[in-house]
């Protein structure tokens, strides 16, 4: 008997959601969203519960390490909102690299990635309205390629600045684009891995 083909599919994830469907705790699940997800479907990616937006959930198993465990590495991006205005300073550390600990307690300095500074961040996902800072607060947007514990909450408050609300938008060429808060879309094969610049499978 020939298996059933592997199904694909973006998660825009709220807040207040663990990225698994099975927990033993009072938490919103996957399962809580309305949609019919097939047997075997399992998120690529963690995003912990106090953080939103683009998850990637399959039930193909071989998607983790093509996509996270690869020697190639795949860029992510994110929204964050910080208290207070950024400085330059802070924003050039952030470009160029800035120390945490990880979760061994080892000191970690972190790979030069893309920062920029948002004027509308509704401008690259489709926002659920939550009021998580008063003002004078930064929209910025991240890019990186390392995958650390928190690495981006680390990073902000490596500048000493708070991380207020943090959406991720984007795996490679794949966006969150118009996906509203707790909505699932289905994607093909195709298009699921040349937007994830996923080649070998």
């Amino acid at each position: 008997m020939t298996p059933p083909a592997n199904r694909y599919f973006i998660v825009h994830k709220p807040f207040n959601m663990v990225s698994q469907f099975k927990s033993s705790h009072a938490v919103g699940l996957l399962g809580d969203l309305d949609f019919d997800f097939p047997e075997g479907t399992h998120a690529i990616g963690r995003l912990d519960n106090h953080s939103e937006g683009l998850l990637v959930l399959t039930t193909n198993k071989k998607v983790t390490r093509l996509l996270f465990l690869s020697e190639e590495p795949h860029k992510r991006t994110y929204l964050v909102q910080v208290n207070n205005v950024m400085s330059s300073e802070n924003l050039e550390r952030l470009r160029n690299g800035v120390d945490f600990k990880i979760k061994s307690g080892q000191p970690y300095t972190t790979a030069p990635c893309t920062v920029e500074v948002v004027s509308d961040p509704a401008e690259y996902c489709n926002m659920a309205p939550r009021l998580t800072a008063w003002e004078p607060y930064t929209w910025l947007l991240i890019t990186i390629t390392e995958g650390k514990y928190h690495q981006v909450r680390k990073m902000i408050a490596a500048t000493r600045h708070k991380c207020k609300r943090l959406i991720r938008v984007s795996i490679e060429d794949l966006w969150l684009k118009d996906l509203g808060s707790g909505k699932v879309r289905e994607m093909d094969e195709k298009n699921f891995f040349q937007q994830l610049k996923i080649t070998d499978y």
